[in-house]
């Protein structure tokens, strides 16, 4: 009885009779989508002070004082701003922190999210 040889696929189990298919398998890797942002916006409102805005944008934003006076602006005058852009988890506790803080504070300053495209 003859003994197999182990660099002859022939003799090997399951090897086959040599002109059989030899796959390939490769592996791909899915590519990983980033997920969605979302912009957090501020509206505004005829009663919430200019500079209780200011304060939050600073507090919770930490957006520097001049920078924060120039988004109050445009809320102000176009009615909302982009106050930010977060991963959905961040945008919704901004949203959160900054209506809690408005209810508090007895203003009612709005701020929502949205999706960016």
């Amino acid at each position: 009885m003859r003994r197999p040889d182990p660099h002859n696929m022939a003799d090997t189990p399951g090897g086959g009779d040599g002109d059989g298919d030899v796959s390939v398998v490769t592996k791909t890797r899915p590519k990983t989508a980033r997920p969605p942002l979302y912009k957090v916006l501020l509206l505004n409102d005829d009663y919430t002070p200019m500079e209780f805005v200011v304060m939050v944008l600073e507090k919770f934003f930490q957006i520097g004082h001049s920078h924060a006076v120039e988004i109050m602006l445009t809320v102000h005058k176009k009615g909302l701003a982009v106050v930010g852009v977060f991963s959905h988890e961040i945008a919704e506790t901004k949203v959160a922190q900054v209506m809690d803080f408005a209810r508090r504070h007895q203003h009612p300053l709005q701020c929502t999210m949205e999706k960016e495209e």
